[in-house]
């Protein structure tokens, strides 16, 4: 049967994360994040059931060589309206696990990122698709808009 096993192979979808304890990339088939993915080289967990922290080194990669659509949302500790929709963006990466992935960028920490996609105010949610940018809004927003936007990827 190695033509189904060559046709299951390429229908797994992948995320490329870098692990946050180790630094060491790692390739995650998105089917089996509710099974707790680990680290290849240290073992802690990579968890894709709240939003990923991305920064000027990671961001990229991560982006492009996603097979899901990727949700970013471009905050900063010191922002009043980001905080108040953390709580939102936490339960999309929650009910989106597997299908979508969903990061954090801190603007102040990751300014090359910020600048790169002319970040302006935040909170900005920017939704990419195979590595390009197919949604975006600034200003914060409620649960739906937040599903309504990440729907865009996956229209088509």
């Amino acid at each position: 049967m190695p033509n189904a096993e060559a046709a299951t192979e390429h229908a797994t979808k992948r995320v490329t994360l870098r692990c946050q304890f180790c630094e060491t990339w790692n390739r995650v088939d998105v089917a089996r994040t509710q099974d707790r993915p680990k680290c290849g080289k240290c073992s802690r967990p990579l968890l894709l059931d709240r939003p990923y922290p991305l920064n000027d080194e990671t961001f990229e990669r991560t982006i492009e060589s996603s097979d899901v659509p990727v949700l970013v949302d471009f905050f900063a500790d010191w922002c009043g309206p980001c905080k108040m929709m953390a709580p939102a963006v936490d339960a999309l990466a929650a009910a989106h696990q597997g299908r979508a992935l969903v990061g954090k960028l801190d603007t102040d920490r990751a300014p090359s990122v910020a600048a790169k996609f002319q970040i302006r105010g935040i909170p900005t949610v920017i939704v990419f698709d195979k590595g390009r940018e197919v949604g975006r809004h600034t200003g914060a927003m409620q649960p739906r808009a937040l599903e309504a936007l990440l729907a865009q990827a996956t229209k088509g």
